[in-house]
């Protein structure tokens, strides 16, 4: 087995034994306030999830974000996550393939999603670090056959990499290569940070110069995979590379701004993810600009409870959802986005001192 296999296991094993979320840096979105509407107007069986999301429909706004796969002992894991996900109408993306295309005998622990979600919206996922230097365009034809992906994710993680014993710290050209990957495929390409966010310039960039067709943020706020990098680092006895990922445990930008600094400069499907722990954080995403919302830790640790865990932690997440949607007067999805919303406290002050007037920003999402 190779070191990438063994790392992606202790990485699962430390999420869902270890304290690896943020403490200091939160996502934000305790200051973001739903106006609550005691008339909403609207009975519960009249709210409908259903929204599209890059031209391909789901039952509920809500996708597993990128965990597992790339170690014989995920691929429980990941047939549990994708069984769930068909059940549910809801979307997946793995984790990082890269460890397969190095070695091709871990291919079925991703492919097994494809197998158990046969109608689902899979994305594939591999990072821009590698697709640099060490992957091609045939490697992520590859990935895409792997999982008979709907889209792409190509992971921006520098803080990761910094963290990392043995890092790839190799980041000139990430912008080059994604769009060289995004003009050759024929899929959708989604650029994801890994947890600490994705600002305004940025976002323009990936749009505009690399020709990116959805953005998921995965801000800050939820996993800290420097502090997990700290923790494996503390384990192997590199005391060094602890301290060095110590000092980024809360580094990022809370996943409420980003998904807002996005939205505000660029107009594509935006994922909100990071910290993301109810369905009220969905509904707020959603009204702040969200298209969609990804949650990845709570899922991982509920599916190793089993696969009812699973189950029942998705249906009180969508459940959640849809009574923020019934407070908020919201039929549907686009109601939703056009809900009244109040922004205050760190949000706003950041927001402000980054040039995006709050303001005009919700007034335009609400005449959307």
């Amino acid at each position: 087995m190779s070191d990438i296999s063994d790392r992606k296991l202790e990485h699962v094993e430390m999420c869902i034994k270890e304290d690896v979320e943020m403490h200091i840096n939160t996502t934000g979105f305790e200051d973001v306030w739903l106006v609550h509407r005691c008339l909403p107007e609207i009975d519960v069986s009249d709210i409908s999830l259903d929204t599209e999301f890059l031209g391909f429909k789901l039952r509920a706004p809500l996708m597993i974000s990128a965990m597992t796969g790339g170690h014989p002992k995920t691929k429980e894991v990941n047939s549990a996550l994708a069984e769930v996900v068909e059940e549910l109408g809801i979307a997946m993306a793995v984790g990082s393939q890269r460890a397969a295309l190095i070695d091709e005998s871990l291919a079925d622990t991703f492919a097994v999603v494809r197998k158990k979600a046969p109608t689902a919206y899979i994305v594939a996922n591999i990072g821009a670090a590698q697709l640099i230097d060490h992957f091609n365009v045939n490697n992520v034809y590859k990935i895409i056959e792997m999982v008979e992906a709907n889209a792409l994710n190509i992971h921006l993680n520098p803080a990761h990499e910094l963290s990392q014993m043995g890092g790839d710290l190799k980041f000139k050209g990430a912008l080059e290569a994604i769009k060289r990957i995004s003009e050759a495929i024929d899929i959708p390409v989604i650029v994801k940070e890994t947890g600490c966010g994705i600002s305004r310039e940025d976002a323009l960039r990936l749009v505009k110069e690399a020709h990116v067709k959805a953005i998921d943020v995965a801000g800050a706020g939820g996993t800290s995979w420097c502090k997990v990098e700290a923790l494996r680092a503390k384990k192997h006895g590199d005391d060094f590379r602890a301290k060095i990922a110590e000092a980024f445990a809360e580094w990022g930008i809370p996943t409420a701004i980003s998904v807002i600094e996005v939205k505000s400069e660029v107009d594509v499907p935006v994922i909100a993810s990071g910290g993301i722990r109810s369905g009220i954080d969905c509904a707020k995403a959603i009204a702040i600009g969200a298209d969609m919302v990804g949650i990845a830790l709570p899922a991982l640790r509920a599916v190793s409870q089993g696969i009812d865990a699973l189950r029942s932690y998705l249906n009180v997440i969508i459940e959640q959802l849809r009574g923020a949607m019934f407070l908020t007067g919201s039929r549907h999805i686009r109601d939703l986005k056009r809900a009244e919303v109040v922004i205050i406290g760190r949000v706003r002050e950041w927001l402000q001192m980054r040039g995006v007037n709050v303001n005009e920003y919700l007034e335009r999402r609400r005449k959307m």
